[in-house]
């Protein structure tokens, strides 16, 4: 499939501001890509994918992770939130006939992250939080940031998101953990290096 196929495919599952952060991201990531010299193209197409299961209900989710035999953590499993990533991963994979597993890794964890992100899946990390569609307070700074280095903003964003999640008493998920402890180990590891 080309570029344009697979975004009409993304366009018929998601409500019309869900595509446009879509293409937001896509675009987000082509520039990040072009930045930290990853690849283009498929920076792009990970883009228009990573969320083409964020409006399908959860109990589809769950019945696409469970057809493809996904295993779920327990953390997994009691955040519903990140199910649209594994499950749009598998749906890409196994419906869509994606066959570039760096593609479905980075929309596997695009949202929480995971220990050993490599560069695609920072960059559709860090495009998730900081496309032009997002307006929260804070995320000029993270595009800012985003000039520099990837790790700066995935350690922003997640050390935002989970003292937002232990205030509303949910489940932790131990791959941001790690995601965390490993970009701020790289940037550790840069800073000795100069």
């Amino acid at each position: 499939m080309t570029f344009a196929e697979y975004e009409a495919e993304v366009k018929q599952h998601l409500t019309d501001q869900r595509f446009y952060h879509s293409q937001c991201v896509a675009e987000c990531a082509a520039e990040l890509a072009r930045r930290y010299g990853a690849d283009v193209e498929q920076s792009r197409l990970a883009g228009i994918l990573h969320d083409i299961m964020k409006d399908t209900p959860p109990q589809e989710q769950l019945k696409i992770i469970e057809k493809y035999g996904i295993m779920l953590t327990e953390a997994e499993r009691r955040n519903v939130k990140l199910w649209h990533a594994v499950s749009g991963a598998a749906y890409v994979e196994h419906v869509l006939g994606v066959r570039d597993r760096k593609i479905i890794d980075a929309i596997a964890c695009h949202t929480g992250g995971k220990s050993g992100m490599g560069l695609l899946d920072k960059v559709l990390f860090v495009a998730d939080y900081i496309s032009a569609d997002r307006d929260y307070p804070g995320v000029e700074e993270l595009r800012a940031l985003a000039e520099s280095s990837l790790e700066e903003v995935m350690i922003e964003g997640i050390a935002f998101t989970i003292p937002e999640r232990m205030e509303a008493r949910l489940t932790l998920e131990p791959r941001s953990i790690e995601a965390y402890n490993e970009a701020l180990w790289e940037l550790e590891s840069r800073r000795e290096r100069r």
